[in-house]
């Protein structure tokens, strides 16, 4: 590891720590947890009344049934860090969050994939476009910020 790279692992611990981009955090998290419940749900709904599942049902089904539990517990932890005005520093609450975004994506995966094979395909496609997107846009905003800080 450079030197290089190692200053800026520990710039980005100590932005992790500040309250406003934890404040930030939880809001961002807040949307997501709402938004992916909401999608299983609708999601599930249809399989809910069908006697046979084929592959994907199944995968869409089983993913979301570990998952809405799991996004549901988040948003009431995201309830209380909002109170508190701080993101928890729990293990397991990170792995539980890791786990949940995960089976969300394959249950919506999956669901898309029961449509239409393509459909699920360019959704799996997408998603990790998404995280990159999201990552590059993540990072250069910090990086701006940071120098903006250093004089």
């Amino acid at each position: 590891m450079t030197v290089e790279q190692e200053a800026q692992g520990e710039w980005l611990e100590r932005a992790a720590t500040e309250p406003e981009q934890q404040r930030e955090w939880i809001r961002q998290n807040n949307l997501i947890y709402g938004g992916l419940t909401a999608i299983a749900l609708v999601f599930v709904q249809p399989f809910l009344s069908e006697a046979t599942l084929d592959w994907s049902a199944r995968v869409c089904v089983l993913a979301f049934s570990v998952a809405i539990p799991l996004l549901a517990a988040l948003l009431l932890v995201n309830s209380q860090e909002s109170f508190r005005r701080r993101a928890t520093d729990s293990r397991v609450v990170r792995v539980s969050q890791s786990i949940a975004l995960l089976l969300a994506f394959v249950g919506v995966v999956a669901g898309f994939w029961h449509i239409m094979w393509i459909a699920g395909a360019a959704m799996l496609v997408s998603g990790f476009a998404a995280m990159m997107v999201h990552s590059a846009g993540y990072f250069r905003l910090e990086r701006a910020a940071k120098a903006t800080e250093t004089p």
